[in-house]
């Protein structure tokens, strides 16, 4: 019995995660081959070639790159290129070296170009489902880009939902869409069965061998088949690898591969249907049922850079690389369901200044591709150094796996940028300005951090607490009864929150506790039992450090409930909580750029505080400001 509730919940994630990580790959099948063709192939052994190439590129970067090996690389079931950063490189501080600073670099700009490409694939995907419809009247014209903006924002109104709940709608849909793309591909395969001959490697190289610097233009299209694979990677803290997994072996990898051959043969038997090979293998009286099952389908396939893109936020969060914004999970039983408001509306107006500025998804087109890949070469390059640290691969495996891939990137890499001048600079701007967002904040807090004052040895201050409450008449030192908790980020001197309201108001309350939220950067997820350390400094002070992963939420009433379990109780609701507040002052002292320093008190000024981040009782928090200089 309990197996069996075992496969169903399998089978359940797995339907979740055709409708939210594989639409982006699931709806290539609309123009990849499509756009192969435009490069003019002018024999059936052109078309197998092609037809090689596109199915060992699914082969080797979906399911032998991906599958076999990255999403092994898991951090606790957590995906996504900043989680396998923290496992190649657990230890970022400055004697890490300038081989690990520079790989981080890397990493941070791979994560920096996946909010670009999660602009333009949901912008790419809706505008083309709804040119679909010119197919039955080109009276529709007008309304293209006006349907286009209405579909998005309904798209992007219900990602608060969660994944789950939108896996639930969209995963029997892809279902129904992957079984159909298997089913038409068998269908035409029949045509001509000598297609099958693609599945042979050789094929694809040598048709790369006879056309030369032809096939690599042809490559930026080949490429259009795997856009997507990172968001695999990205949203496996969503499903978990073995949905993920199953779900590609069992139905995606097989309705994909048959579809491309369908097209394929279909071409060589009547040439006639390279206009728009997918359409043309339905017959006459399907299409318009075709035409709205993958309309439907290429909303869906926006879904996955979508959830990819709340999982890099939080984790970035976390890590110190973007600002604190507001982050609600959408599920009680999954911790990597996530909604983040503040980056659904981002992506909703990046979304719309594409489709207003391009107007079509040919001319998107252009700016496709070139972002994955080099979002794809940081991620072979990050692995190199985890499979060595997690596996212990001796370096040669590991040079010799990682360069197979950095090949076959590369070469894709190289295509694609032919497309810069014509769109391709989008992605590659956008992913440069985040990357120096994300720099900008990481090193601004760090300089924050080193300017502050120190405050005082915290058993040097209990002592003259000690000595103040003895000569409490003289000193005019009172005790208030209660409770009041200080948020210090230092977890040895004594917050300066606190020595400031003894200094103004001389007032100390009869319990103070001294709390440190930490995030380890090494794991997404803290175990309970080792989420508090209570320590009990006398005289009324208690040290309490709570630790957090970076995929998940610092929540006070975690905080609460971890103390509880170690018989150390206090109620959030009577306490008074002191939370310090800088007003940041650029110089022209040595750190950073002038500009640089301006831009991150922007990003200060913008970012949450730290009590409602925290989820602090919001009548509860006195705030105690003081002026820093960078």
């Amino acid at each position: 019995m309990h197996e069996q509730r075992q496969n169903t919940f399998t089978f359940s994630r797995s339907l979740g995660a055709l409708g939210v990580v594989y639409g982006d790959i699931g709806t290539s099948v609309l123009y990849a081959f499509k756009e192969c063709l435009e490069h003019h192939l002018s024999s059936q052994r052109d078309v197998i070639g092609v037809l090689s190439l596109i199915i060992w590129s699914l082969f080797s970067l979906v399911g032998i790159k991906y599958l076999g090996n990255i999403m092994r690389a898991d951090n606790q079931g957590e995906g996504g290129i900043l989680a396998l950063l923290s496992l190649a490189f657990p230890n970022r501080g400055k004697a890490a070296g300038a081989t690990a600073a520079g790989m981080i670099a890397i990493g941070i700009f791979g994560a920096a170009l996946l909010y670009g490409d999660g602009v333009i694939t949901p912008a790419i995907s809706v505008l083309s489902a709804v040119e679909g419809l010119l197919i039955a009247t080109q009276k529709l014209k007008p309304f293209v880009i006006p349907l286009t903006l209405g579909i998005l924002m309904g798209l992007f109104l219900v990602q608060s939902k969660g994944t789950g709940a939108i896996g639930k709608w969209f995963g029997p849909i892809m279902l129904v869409w992957f079984t159909l793309l298997g089913g038409l591909g068998i269908a035409h395969i029949f045509q001509y069965p000598g297609v099958l001959m693609a599945l042979n490697p050789l094929e694809g190289l040598e048709f790369i061998g006879r056309h030369g610097t032809k096939a690599l233009a042809i490559m930026g299209s080949v490429f259009l088949v795997v856009t997507g694979g990172e968001a695999l990677y990205a949203d496996m803290g969503h499903f978990g690898r073995t949905p993920i997994a199953r779900a590609w072996t069992f139905l995606v990898c097989p309705a994909l591969i048959l579809n491309y051959l369908g097209q394929g043969a279909m071409v060589i038997a009547d040439p006639a249907t390279r206009e728009n090979p997918f359409f043309h293998m339905a017959p006459t009286w399907a299409l318009y049922p075709l035409i709205g099952i993958a309309t439907a389908a290429t909303i869906i396939a926006s879904q996955a850079l979508i959830s990819g893109a709340f999982s890099l936020t939080m984790q970035g969060i976390q890590m110190g690389y973007i600002p604190r914004m507001e982050i609600l999970h959408t599920s009680k039983d999954e911790h990597g369901q996530i909604y983040i408001p503040k980056i659904n509306v981002l992506l909703f107006l990046g979304c719309i200044a594409l489709v207003i500025g391009f107007k079509s998804s040919s001319a998107l087109a252009s700016a496709y591709g070139i972002a994955v890949t080099l979002t794809m070469l940081a991620t072979t390059a990050l692995f190199y150094f985890a499979s060595m640290k997690l596996w212990g691969w001796s370096q040669l495996k590991a040079i010799l796996v990682c360069t197979v891939f950095a090949i076959i990137e590369g070469t894709f890499f190289a295509a694609n940028s032919l497309k810069i001048l014509h769109g391709g600079w989008f992605p590659l701007a956008a992913g440069a300005i985040i990357f120096t967002l994300m720099i900008t904040w990481k090193n601004g807090r760090d300089m924050l951090r080193n300017n502050l004052p120190p405050g005082m040895p915290l058993d040097d201050f209990i002592a003259s607490i000690s000595m103040a409450g003895i000569l409490d008449e003289h000193n005019k030192l009172h005790r208030s009864q209660g409770t009041a908790v200080f948020l210090s980020s230092n977890s040895e001197g004594t917050p300066n929150a606190l020595t400031k309201n003894i200094k103004h108001n001389q007032v100390l309350h009869t319990r103070n506790i001294f709390l440190t939220i930490v995030t380890d950067h090494r794991q997404p997820h803290v175990p309970c039992e080792e989420r508090v350390t209570v320590e009990d400094r006398t005289e009324g002070f208690f040290r309490v450090t709570a630790k957090f992963g970076f995929m998940e939420a610092p929540h006070i009433d975690e905080v609460v409930r971890a103390c509880e379990r170690h018989g150390f109780s206090f109620d959030p609701q009577k306490a008074t909580f002191f939370v310090g507040k800088e007003r940041i002052v650029p110089t022209a002292k040595p750190g950073m750029a002038l500009w640089r320093e301006h831009l991150f008190v922007f990003l200060s000024k913008h970012s949450e505080n730290a009590a409602d981040f925290f989820q602090l009782p919001p009548n509860r928090v006195y705030e105690v400001s003081q002026v820093v200089e960078i």
